[in-house]
């Protein structure tokens, strides 16, 4: 890796003062460095504190919950709070709607947390944020007929139509439909995934790697996202499991044909894009692990949602996260040794919690070891980011501007 990929992009950057305006600008800046230190909570309780009761929601399920609903789909609304205006040129919510959006994040998750009575206001308002973001993002694609993104709301729905399934699953104790529902939201964050990854990598790539020509191929694009939503339908309504194994292995091996046109040797020296490239790879593997799983191998369950949460969305949202927001905050596109810190921690919490699925003496302490790296990648992007999204763009330009 070259030495210029490491550069402390704060470096020659005025330091201005921090402001709620700033805060509340795009839909970025308050989700990520929220969702992300959220997901090490969601992490570190389950692991170090497995007994403990979250209401309706007991340990696993509740762990589970908050990293789908509350660290992936939620950082998935930031990214789109800030994508969609730069796809359509209209404004997604900011300002005092977006400190809406926050504030009812906020009591989801502790409504969620405290359970009891509490329970039944906390899922609505979280069904509400995500039919909300869905409609906060149609409304510019419908004004700009920006008809090739219409897929986006329509999962964001279908997002808030699978939370609210597991969450009155788990009100009335029923675990298949729990299961059934759990799944369902996965699959619909790896088609957002696929949609968004399929987009931006080859995108980011092209622009950072001179020379570098790789072919987006629309097609694929399309015939994966169909793959995915018919996969996800048959899982939410347990039909048709063969067919659905198929759908899963093709979309797979779709995903890994995108990932060779892509030229993934051009990008070995650059951790921006190589952890966007192993993000994309682990959710081709995960979706893999349940294709196989559905057509009647013994894979648990335990094995691919780890492999395509942990090893696929994770590594996906730390690369984007960091590539989008110093491009969003006006700094210069380069990891200093922080932000590298937190991809190499990333992926160390990674390996060992698939390797702690693996029966073997040590199983505890591999767990343990997994969930500290993850609380340390974490920490490291909300301690190195979060100062910068209170405050305006480093280069002075108008909200966003893109580098």
């Amino acid at each position: 890796m070259s030495t210029d990929q490491i550069l402390e992009s704060s470096r020659g950057a005025p330091r201005s003062a921090p402001s709620l305006g700033a805060l509340f600008e795009m839909g970025f800046r308050p989700l990520y460095p929220l969702g992300i230190a959220w997901s090490a909570v969601a992490v570190a309780a389950w692991v170090f504190t497995p007994g403990f009761q979250h209401g309706q929601l007991t340990g696993p399920w509740w762990h589970a919950h908050e990293m789908v609903w509350g660290f992936l789909a939620t950082i998935a609304v930031g990214f789109l709070f800030t994508a969609v205006p730069n796809w359509t040129g209209r404004q997604t919510p900011r300002g005092v709607w977006l400190a809406a959006f926050v504030v009812d994040w906020l009591l989801v998750r502790a409504g969620l947390w405290i359970g009891g009575r509490w329970f039944l206001p906390a899922g609505l308002l979280e069904v509400a944020f995500f039919v909300a973001a869905a409609v906060a993002c149609l409304h510019p694609i419908v004004q700009a007929r920006n008809w090739r993104n219409l897929s986006v709301p329509v999962v964001l729905l279908a997002l808030a139509a699978a939370d609210g399934g597991y969450l009155y699953a788990a009100a009335s104790s029923d675990f298949d439909a729990l299961l059934r529902a759990l799944h369902a939201g996965l699959l619909l964050m790896a088609v957002l995934s696929a949609l968004i990854g399929h987009r931006v990598i080859p995108f980011f790539a092209m622009r950072a790697v001179p020379g570098l020509e790789v072919n987006r191929e629309i097609a694929t694009g399309w015939i994966n996202l169909i793959l995915l939503l018919v996969a996800g339908t048959l899982q939410a309504v347990g039909l048709a499991s063969r067919v659905e194994a198929v759908l899963l292995l093709v979309s797979a091996a779709v995903m890994a044909w995108q990932l060779l046109r892509w030229k993934p040797w051009r990008v070995v020296g650059r951790p921006m894009l190589w952890i966007l490239y192993l993000g994309y790879a682990g959710v081709a593997a995960g979706i893999a692990a349940l294709g196989a799983q559905t057509a009647g191998l013994p894979v648990p369950d335990s094995l691919w949602i780890h492999i395509l949460t942990v090893c696929g969305f994770s590594l996906l949202i730390m690369g984007m996260a960091t590539r989008s927001s110093l491009g969003h905050l006006g700094r210069a596109l380069r990891l200093d040794r922080w932000s590298l810190a937190s991809y190499f921690l990333l992926l160390a919490a990674a390996l060992l919690r698939v390797l702690a699925l693996a029966p073997q003496p040590f199983e505890a302490a591999v767990l343990h070891a997994s969930a500290i790296a993850w609380v340390g990648a974490c920490s490291v992007f909300v301690g190195r980011y979060g100062p910068w999204m209170i405050r305006p763009r480093a280069d002075g330009r108008s909200p966003g501007q893109h580098m």
